[in-house]
């Protein structure tokens, strides 16, 4: 009689630890290595379409400084000037000493800035409901250089800085407007300080909200129990 055949021996477990697995082959148990991702290192999509929307935010509230500047030269009051001769020497007064015309410049300025900061805000939230430090400082820098521009282009087009040349152009005891000036350089952050407050604001009463855990316990209140 023969003895019975006996199976042959299960494949040795090829382990990382196997000292007859030859390095490198697949079947080894080593951990592969494919390529690496390319992103890798670098600043996510996220981050980037972030700072893209931020600089083009800057530039379109800043370029709205041109509208609040029109604006501010169309509806801020005149200061009324006199010229006279005294000693043969011009001289340029204020027609009103009393007037109101120059705390009126500054308070149109204001109030269109802090418009326009409102209206920059609600478009940012509509446009983009979520938050983000790079919009709130797009907003708040564009509302910046946007009050710069306004400013610098009512002057343009207001009566020129030269009141003894236009006094005199005008004639003696003839009234004239005075160069369109801001008063107050505060009124400056109007605009970025009304975005600011108007955006967060918006953001926390209807931005999207972080999921809430699950699986905390609450007391009989529903607040979550330390």
């Amino acid at each position: 009689m023969t003895a019975p055949l006996t199976p042959p021996p299960p494949p040795r477990d090829q382990s990382p630890h196997d000292p007859w697995q030859p390095p490198g082959d697949p079947g080894a148990g080593y951990p592969a290595h494919g390529p690496q991702d390319a992103s890798y290192g670098q600043d996510g999509p996220g981050l980037k379409t972030e700072v893209i929307e931020a600089v083009v935010a800057t530039v379109v509230v800043a370029l709205g400084g041109v509208l609040l500047g029109l604006l501010w030269w169309w509806l801020a009051p005149h200061v009324p000037l006199v010229g006279d001769v005294v000693d043969k020497s011009w001289v340029v007064y204020l027609k009103d000493s009393e007037g109101e015309q120059a705390v009126g410049v500054d308070g149109t300025f204001t109030l269109l800035a802090v418009g326009f900061g409102v209206l920059s805000a609600l478009a940012a939230f509509l446009l983009r409901r979520r938050g983000g430090v790079a919009l709130v400082v797009a907003l708040t820098v564009g509302g910046l250089l946007a009050s710069l521009l306004a400013w610098r282009l009512g002057m343009w087009l207001g009566p020129t800085k030269d009141v003894l040349a236009h006094a005199k152009s005008v004639g003696k005891g003839v009234t004239f407007s005075a160069p369109l000036k801001l008063g107050a350089k505060g009124a400056l952050l109007a605009w970025s300080v009304a975005a600011l407050v108007v955006h967060l604001g918006l953001t926390a009463l209807f931005g999207p909200r972080d999921p809430e855990p699950q699986g905390v316990p609450t007391d009989v209140y529903g607040a979550p129990l330390s």
